[in-house]
């Protein structure tokens, strides 16, 4: 009883941590039309901000686990979390002084400590309990991760996009009273927020430090990469991954700059119900959306996006537990690309609404593709680990062969290139569709 206790105590102080780093990840996306706008980018150059955050996770995640073996699990989740406090402060200067490259360098510190709490998290996650069961709780704790990327647009909108952004022609003709005021404001709307993140991330380092985890994963090193490679579904699973957490996070990127390609300002502003789900969600978080730039009437319905994705994985817990997860994974994939391939080709409040229902069918991805990547690999899993989140750097790549696209070609090409990877997890869902778990 008490061993079942400790699981649970376990699995909530967890969970937590699904839920911080969901929220970051797409407060993240929040901040590259302002950059954009800012330091006049394209949106190759503007997607460097993704570059230097989910590149964190390519060159730190084979790392991260190799310090995990050594220090052990507790120690680095306080050391991640310390990590991404560090971080977030990096923002104070990044803001106040304008530099892009200190900003690139907050988001690669953050994106660091994430990458050693996933390492961390999810393998123990997916060990708390029976290994037929572990994509069932993967997918719960990824859906209060997801709570946490739903409720970021709407941070970002609200705190973030919803003043009006200058750029350095603009300035300069400002008085210089008017520059240090207009300055200083701008500063501060991206400070604020990652002030009060770095004091939270604090506070949960400090809860980590007293808690009692159990003991649960052996922390002497297992195995070797040399294994780990050899391992032909896991390597799968890795590409999996790669394609997975690229496509949903450049399509999380550029929603509000694709709003604004299709011109859906004035068609959200002509609805009633469009326009009273936005002040909605505004009052929520006390905010007003009158005079607001166009740019936080369109992140507020991001929000939808990263919803559905929360939803579905409450949803996709339950079907992943009576159903074999391959056969879940694969129909979500074929659903992903269907939407995707009806927005770009349709127009209006039909492409709008297409695009942002992929959110719901990307819900269990992560999670399953993890777990079954992971079944049945034994001492490796620790490895395996390790493996799988440097693929989480697909959240670099990806986004910037979709930023050349769009630059080159368009948003219409970028979202069928995305289609393609998609076409790639459906196969794999439908590869592992017949194995028994072990």
């Amino acid at each position: 009883m008490s061993q079942q206790k400790s699981y649970h105590s376990g699995f909530i102080l967890l969970t937590t941590l699904f839920f911080l780093w969901g929220f970051i990840t797409v407060l993240v996306d929040s901040l590259i039309p302002r950059l954009r706008e800012l330091f006049t980018l394209t949106y190759a150059q503007a997607i460097l901000v993704q570059f230097a955050f989910f590149g964190a996770y390519f060159l730190l995640s084979i790392p991260a686990s190799y310090l995990l073996s050594k220090i052990g699990y507790k120690k680095g989740i306080i050391l991640g979390l310390l990590t991404m406090a560090s971080g977030c402060l990096l923002f104070y200067p990044a803001a106040a002084y304008r530099t892009f490259n200190i900003f690139l360098l907050a988001y690669f510190i953050l994106a660091g400590g994430m990458t050693i709490l996933q390492v961390a998290a999810n393998p123990f996650v997916a060990v708390l309990g029976s290994e037929e069961g572990a994509s069932s709780r993967l997918n719960l704790s990824q859906a209060f991760n997801s709570l946490g990327t739903a409720i970021a647009p709407a941070v970002g909108a609200l705190f973030i996009l919803s003043d009006t952004i200058k750029n350095e022609d603009e300035i300069a003709v400002l008085s210089k009273t008017a520059k240090e005021t207009y300055l200083a404001t701008e500063a501060s709307a991206v400070q604020m927020p990652f002030l009060g993140l770095a004091l939270f991330i604090f506070l949960i380092a400090l809860i980590f430090l007293f808690a009692k985890l159990p003991k649960m994963i052996n922390e002497v090193s297992t195995g070797t990469y040399t294994e780990a490679f050899q391992n032909k579904n896991l390597m799968l699973g890795v590409l999996g991954i790669l394609f997975y957490v690229g496509s949903e996070v450049s399509i999380g990127s550029f929603l509000v700059n694709y709003f604004q390609e299709m011109n859906m300002v004035p068609l959200i502003r002509e609805s009633n119900i469009l326009m009273n789900i936005a002040e909605t969600v505004a009052k929520v978080f006390f905010k007003s959306l009158n005079g607001a730039d166009d740019k936080a009437l369109l992140g507020i319905f991001v929000i939808f996006y990263w919803s559905g994705a929360m939803i579905g994985r409450f949803v996709g817990s339950y079907l992943t537990r009576i159903m074999n997860p391959g056969k879940v994974l694969g129909v979500f994939a074929s659903m992903a690309i269907i939407l995707i391939l009806t927005s770009v080709s349709t127009t209006g409040l039909v492409s709008m609404w297409s695009i942002l229902g992929v959110g719901l069918f990307n819900s269990i991805m992560f999670p399953t593709i993890f777990t079954i990547s992971i079944n049945g690999i034994g001492k490796l899993k620790p490895k395996g680990s390790g493996l799988l989140c440097t693929a989480i750097v697909g959240g670099a790549i990806i986004p910037f062969i979709c930023g050349n696209l769009i630059d080159s070609f368009g948003f219409d090409i970028a979202f069928i290139f995305i289609s393609f990877c998609y076409a790639y997890i459906l196969w794999f869902g439908y590869k592992n569709s017949n194995i028994t778990k072990q």
